[in-house]
C-alpha cells in the first residue's frame, strides 16, 4: 500500500465509560492544575450536572470558578467574556463541560489566554502561534466530536460570519467521554447531533485529505451510527446505544479533524452565522442534498458507506450502491424527523433568498469545499442551497 505523508493529532489521553467523569479532578492534578475554570452553559448549571462536576473538581483540592454563559453557536464576544472570567480566576486549567458550543468556546478562551488577538486572526489553518493553557473536554452530547478535534468554530459578530479555526494547539489535553451524560438529550437533539456525527464520518472518508488512519476512524464512526443512532433516538435510556454514539462522535471528530470535512460543513456554517440555526441541525438537513452532488467524485467510497449503513446490498455494483446512499440518507432523516431547510423556524424564504449569494461565497471562503470529492463553484452552491430548501 502506497501511503503519502500525513499528520495525526488527537488528545494525549481519552477516558471512555460510564461514570468516568468522576476522574476529572484527578486529571486536573495530573496536568499540574491548581485553579480551574469550569466552562459550561446555563442549562447544565441550572439542571445540576455542572454543579456535580464543580464538586468533583473541588473534592480533588482544586479551586474552581464557573463561567456558565456560553451561548449556542458562540461568538467572539462570548469568548471574550469567558476570557475575562478565566483571567479573574487566575485559572491554570480549563474544564469544558457541555456540547460542541461549550467545547469550542472553551478552546478559544485557552488560546486567547496565551496569544494576542483578535480572534479572527486565527481563522483558517495552523495560525495560532502558541499553546494555550491545558483544556479538559467533557462532552454532554454525542455529536460534534469537538473533544477529539483540533478545530473550533466561532462567529465573528462584526462580519456575521463563522470562523473555522484549525490548529494543533486546539486539541484538548484530555477528553473525558462519559456516555451517561448524553442520556438527558431529548430525541430531537439526539437525532440532529447524531446525523451530524454521521456527516463527520462520511465527509472524512470521502475527503481529498483522507489517509489510512482517518479512514479507519471514519468507517468506525459510520458503522456505529448505523447500529446505534435510531436506538438512542427511540429510547433515551438505552445505555448501550448511548455508549455507541459517544464512541462514534469521538471517532468521527478524530477522523474529520485530521482529514477535513467538506461541502456540507462549508454550507452549514453560513446558515448558522446568518440565521442562527444550530450547527448539527444544519449539517443534518444539508447532508442528502450535498451527497447527491458529490457522488460522481467518489462513487466507490460512497458505495462502501452505503453498504456499511445497510442502504445497499453487498453484491451491488458501486454505481448502484452509491446511488442508494442519497435515498438512504433521505429516509434516515425522515425516520428521525429531521426537517428540510424550508421547515426551519429560523428561516424565512425571502431573507434566505436575499442571503444565499453571500452564504455561498462564505462557504467557499471557509476552505472546506476544496476537500470535497466534487469542488463546487459559488453558483453551484447557490443551487444546492435552493435544492435543500
Amino acid at each position: 500500500m502506497a501511503v503519502s505523508e500525513f499528520t495525526m493529532q488527537v488528545p494525549a489521553q481519552a477516558l471512555f465509560g460510564a461514570g468516568v467523569r468522576s476522574q476529572v479532578g484527578e486529571q486536573i492534578r495530573r496536568l499540574g492544575g491548581t485553579r480551574a475554570l469550569l466552562v459550561t452553559d446555563r442549562f447544565m448549571l441550572s439542571s445540576g450536572p455542572a454543579e456535580e462536576i464543580k464538586g468533583l473538581i473541588e473534592a480533588a483540592g482544586v479551586a474552581c470558578a464557573v463561567f456558565a454563559d456560553v451561548q449556542p453557536d458562540p461568538t467572539d464576544v462570548n469568548v471574550a467574556t469567558g476570557l475575562e472570567a478565566l483571567r479573574a480566576a487566575a485559572a491554570d486549567v480549563v474544564v469544558a463541560f457541555g456540547g460542541g458550543s461549550v467545547l469550542d468556546a472553551a478552546k478559544m478562551m485557552t488560546i486567547l489566554a496565551a496569544n494576542e488577538g483578535p480572534l479572527r486572526e486565527f481563522r483558517g489553518y495552523h495560525r495560532i502561534p502558541a499553546a494555550g493553557i491545558p483544556l479538559i473536554a467533557v462532552p454532554t452530547t454525542a455529536g460534534t466530536g469537538s473533544e477529539a478535534t483540533r478545530v473550533a468554530v466561532i462567529t465573528d459578530t462584526e462580519r456575521d460570519e463563522k470562523l473555522m479555526i484549525l490548529d494543533g494547539h486546539l486539541v484538548p489535553a484530555v477528553a473525558i467521554v462519559d456516555f451517561e451524560l448524553s442520556a438527558t438529550m431529548p430525541p430531537s437533539l439526539t437525532a440532529f447531533v447524531g446525523v451530524d456525527t454521521l456527516t463527520h464520518g462520511i465527509e472524512a472518508y470521502v475527503s481529498a485529505l483522507a489517509n489510512p488512519l482517518t479512514d479507519a476512524l471514519a468507517l468506525a464512526c459510520v458503522r456505529l451510527v448505523g447500529e446505534f443512532l435510531e436506538r438512542a433516538w427511540r429510547d433515551p435510556g438505552d445505555m448501550e446505544a448511548r455508549a455507541g454514539m459517544a464512541m462514534a462522535a469521538y471517532a468521527g471528530g478524530a477522523a474529520f479533524a485530521n482529514a477535513s470535512v467538506g461541502l456540507v460543513h462549508g454550507m452549514s456554517r453560513p446558515i448558522g452565522a446568518v440565521f442562527h440555526v444550530p450547527h448539527g441541525l444544519s449539517n443534518a438537513v444539508l447532508l442528502p442534498t450535498v451527497t447527491r452532488f458529490s457522488l460522481p467524485g467518489a462513487s466507490g467510497r460512497y458505495a462502501q458507506l452505503a453498504r456499511l449503513l445497510g442502504f445497499a446490498a453487498e453484491g451491488e455494483d458501486d454505481a448502484t450502491a452509491a446511488a442508494r446512499m442519497v435515498a438512504g440518507l433521505e429516509d434516515l432523516n425522515r425516520r428521525l424527523e429531521v426537517p428540510r431547510l424550508g421547515a426551519l423556524e429560523q428561516l424565512e424564504e425571502g431573507a434566505f433568498e436575499a442571503s444565499v449569494a453571500k452564504m455561498a461565497a462564505d462557504a467557499l471562503a471557509s476552505g472546506s469545499p476544496d476537500r470535497n470529492p466534487v469542488v463546487p463553484t459559488a453558483e453551484e452552491i447557490v443551487v444546492l442551497y435552493k435544492e435543500a430548501w
